[in-house]
């Protein structure tokens, strides 16, 4: 027969782990120092750095036909701007993801600009081999760098939005998101081996809906406390029935159990949902304190 899927840590399942789901009612729904969560997809902007990839087969393909020194320089050559695209790309995500959120550090390397660095001296390398030590090597490198610059731009140079914001809340803040995306990533890998794109469909709007709450916290990272066991008990039990639903799914699929796992993804959505509406609610009634507060203050002292 099949089982609801679920543990101790999944909604419902008793009165201290979690929420009964038919008392759930429908809701709405930093790139720093330390680790976040990138954007899904791919950056704006990276189908240019996988260009550099292919150029450096130009280095590298013709470097096994020529004398030894010649080889090395354009195997260097080559090498560079393979690191270079790497760093490229990452960066591009990097900064894509601190665009996304409202408070980010800055990285902490400048992974765009050290590509444009390695880029330089790749050209430069290249200059070497074509005209040997001359200023053609250093116009090459400077050229290299400055259009990487302009293709691809700078880092983010400064940190957003951190104006009064204690950096060890942040940092507490950023280790348990940086968890919590772990719990997700395996949720992912686990419903990959079912083969099923609409449930891989379904893990990720599960996913989404997960880091609403995570965007809420890192925002405001007071509210980490009151949300914790969102970001590790409930997900972690989500990703206990994953792996156990991916298990049954492998050896022989089952209508009803799967209708029952999207069920319990279903119920951890709205519980997420409800949890980073009223952490927003919680603010305004600060807000509103804050205020009252204020103006009985300014009543006060202008009497």
């Amino acid at each position: 027969m099949a089982k609801r899927f679920g543990g101790k840590y999944s909604p419902g399942q008793d009165g201290r782990a979690g929420i009964a789901p038919e008392t759930l009612a429908p809701a709405p729904m930093r790139w720093g120092d330390v680790p976040v969560a990138r954007p899904e997809g791919k950056a704006r902007g990276e189908w240019k750095a996988s260009l550099l990839f292919l150029l450096a087969f130009a280095f590298l393909f013709p470097a096994f036909g020529d004398a030894p020194d010649a080889m090395l320089l354009g195997l260097l050559a080559g090498g560079a701007l393979i690191l270079a695209a790497w760093l490229t790309r990452e960066g591009l995500r990097a900064r894509a993801a601190f665009a996304a959120r409202k408070i980010a550090r800055r990285p902490a390397f400048p992974r765009l600009i050290a590509g444009a660095l390695a880029t330089g001296a790749a050209l430069a390398l290249g200059g070497v081999i074509a005209h040997g030590l001359s200023l053609f090597a250093a116009f090459y490198a400077l050229a290299g760098a400055a259009l990487h610059l302009g293709a691809f731009g700078l880092d983010p140079l400064a940190d957003k939005g951190m104006e009064g914001i204690d950096r060890f809340q942040t940092d507490r803040v950023a280790r348990a998101v940086s968890e919590a995306e772990k719990t997700l990533a395996q949720m992912k890998d686990a419903i990959l081996r079912t083969g099923d794109a609409g449930l891989q469909t379904r893990v990720e709007t599960f996913a989404q809906s997960a880091r609403a709450l995570f965007r809420r916290i890192e925002e405001d990272p007071g509210d980490l406390t009151a949300a914790r066991k969102y970001l590790s008990v409930y997900l972690q039990g989500a990703r206990d029935a994953t792996v156990k639903f991916a298990d049954l799914w492998a050896r022989r699929p089952d209508s009803q159990a799967r209708a029952d796992y999207e069920a319990l993804l279903t119920d951890l959505e709205t519980t997420f949902a409800k949890r980073s509406t009223a952490l927003l609610e919680n603010d305004h009634n600060d807000l509103d304190i804050e205020i009252s507060v204020l103006r009985d203050r300014l009543k006060y002292e202008t009497r």
